[in-house]
């Protein structure tokens, strides 16, 4: 991930983390989605049957703050933000959010830079891509 020219974060095997923080997200909510990030069986074992976390094989975690996730485009042509926690809270929840991933056992946390135009790149191999809603609201 780059911000500029400037690497601001890269990991090998593991997860890209898209993260949104909605209005009224605390810490309960990023409890629950650092328990799901860190210990969700999504790799394959063995067998090729998903049944590892990133826990289990030593994965890294590379998170993105993520306000577009709230877009909500319903109506018109152009989304609105209005659901996205405002941006000194949410900048909050995600440093919070890679201490916790890092104190739930994963070794290498890695992050982008909060309101940073980054440039992303990614090699999904599966593809997998799992949403996660601490309020389960999908």
């Amino acid at each position: 991930m780059t911000v500029d020219t400037r690497v601001t974060g890269s990991i090998e095997r593991g997860l890209l983390v898209l993260l949104g923080a909605g209005a009224g997200d605390g810490p309960t909510d990023l409890a629950y989605i650092v328990d799901k990030v860190t210990n969700l069986r999504i790799f394959p074992d063995d067998a090729g049957k998903m049944n590892r976390s990133v826990l289990d094989i030593g994965g890294g975690v590379l998170v993105v703050s993520q306000f577009t996730l709230y877009g909500d485009a319903r109506q018109g042509r152009r989304p609105a933000f209005t659901g996205a926690l405002e941006p000194v809270a949410a900048k909050a929840l995600y440093e919070q959010s890679l201490v916790a991933i890092r104190a739930a056992g994963v070794s290498r946390v890695e992050a982008g830079e909060f309101g940073a135009d980054m440039k992303v790149d990614l090699v999904n191999d599966g593809p997998v891509t799992i949403l996660l809603d601490s309020r389960k609201s999908f």
